[in-house]
């Protein structure tokens, strides 16, 4: 738990715009998926899906520029 608590501390800031781009990217995901599809239900279990495969990427991403920055 200790490192657990060690990595939200040393990646506070990255973790928080990592949050907010998730939250924006699941709203502009549903909204696409149900103006394509017609369907409330997969709008959400797209924007659910994607959104979070990318939040995951976009935190590494955002890892390997500040090393990137760094140098």
């Amino acid at each position: 738990m200790a490192n657990i608590q060690k990595f939200v501390d040393c990646n506070q800031k990255t973790l928080k715009k990592t949050f907010s781009y998730y939250i924006m990217h699941i709203t502009v995901a549903m909204l696409v998926g149900y103006f394509v599809t017609g369907s409330l239900a997969m709008a959400i279990a797209l924007s659910l899906l994607e959104p979070t495969v990318q939040a995951v990427a976009f935190f590494f991403h955002e890892k390997f520029w500040e090393k990137k920055s760094a140098q």
